[in-house]
C-alpha cells in the first residue's frame, strides 16, 4: 500500500477540536504465477464465425440443442447450467470442426 497524499483540514466545522486528514492510497492487487497459470480454460476462435457457412451450422447445433433441453424442466439450477455450458461448448466444437 502507497500513501500518495495527506491534506489535514483546520476549519471543519465539526464541533470538535480535533483536525480533518484526507489521504489517497493506492492499493496494489497481485496475483502469483502459479495461480494464474493453473486455469485450463478452453479457448475457440470465433473468427470462424464470420464466416457465413459456419455461423448457419451454428445457429444450427445451438438451437436444436437448447430445443431439447427445453424439456427438462425439474432440473436443478446448477445441472442446467452445466447442460447449457456443455451444449455451447459442443455446438462450437462442432461448427468450427474441433
Amino acid at each position: 500500500m502507497s500513501i500518495l497524499d495527506v491534506q489535514s483540514f483546520r476549519r471543519a466545522h465539526c464541533d470538535i477540536d480535533h483536525y480533518l486528514v484526507t489521504a489517497k492510497v493506492r492499493e496494489r492487487l497481485t496475483v502469483s504465477k502459479k495461480a494464474a497459470q493453473n486455469f485450463n480454460v478452453e479457448r475457440f476462435n470465433l473468427r470462424k464465425l464470420s464466416e457465413l457457412e459456419v455461423r448457419k451450422q451454428y445457429q444450427f447445433n445451438i438451437s436444436n440443442r437448447f430445443a431439447a433441453m427445453e424439456n427438462n424442466d425439474s432440473e436443478d439450477i446448477n445441472r442446467a447450467w452445466k447442460n447449457i455450458k456443455k451444449n455451447i461448448k459442443t455446438s462450437v466444437k462442432e461448427s468450427l470442426g474441433l
